[in-house]
């Protein structure tokens, strides 16, 4: 299993606490203690958190899910995550191209992590949270039907609104990445 030292664990979870305090309005009604509290009992969920801070996401708690008793904890960088970025869309993507191939795949990585990516209802949610991907973008979560004609949708925010665009799923770029979202 795949767990982070006590040391790791204490540094992060100030981390996150810093994190918490600074941007209150991204979790109104929600107590820093009740989040810690869950997280101490889920070593797998914390590990992946600490995924998502290490490839430059600055995970923060965004919601609570009354019927799970779960946190939500989006990436909540500025820009797309800057250790994520440089991707295609998902393995069939990358194994489809034959040269210049990117090192990895949003759908991948995020699996290699244990976090979901973004749908576009959550995209659209966190920018309500802030203006986020004002010079990046990062893909989302494409539905099936684009997905099996080559495509894949991703979004920015420029001119004070959210984009959703289209691309070929092999594609990919230094300005974009992918945010993701875990439950606690």
């Amino acid at each position: 299993m795949k767990e982070l030292t006590s040391q790791q664990q204490e540094e992060l979870f100030n981390l996150l606490k810093l994190r918490f305090d600074k941007h209150t309005s991204r979790h109104q009604g929600i107590r820093w203690a009740d989040v810690e509290t869950k997280l101490e009992v889920e070593s797998a969920k914390v590990w992946s958190l600490h995924q998502m801070e290490t490839t430059g996401g600055e995970p923060d708690v965004v919601g609570f899910d009354e019927n799970t008793g779960e946190y939500l904890f989006y990436d909540c960088s500025p820009e797309s995550p800057k250790g994520r970025r440089s991707v295609c869309y998902d393995r069939d993507a990358l194994e489809s191209r034959k040269e210049y191939k990117p090192a990895n795949s949003a759908m991948d990585m995020a699996a290699e992590m244990g976090i979901d990516i973004l749908t576009e209802m959550q995209y659209r949610e966190l920018q309500q949270l802030g203006s986020f991907d004002l010079k990046t973008s990062s893909w989302i979560k494409t539905p099936t039907a684009i997905r099996k004609l080559g495509g894949a949708i991703f979004c920015d925010r420029r001119y004070d609104t959210v984009f959703v665009y289209h691309n070929g799923a092999e594609s990919y770029y230094a300005a974009r990445g992918f945010r993701g979202a875990l439950k606690v």
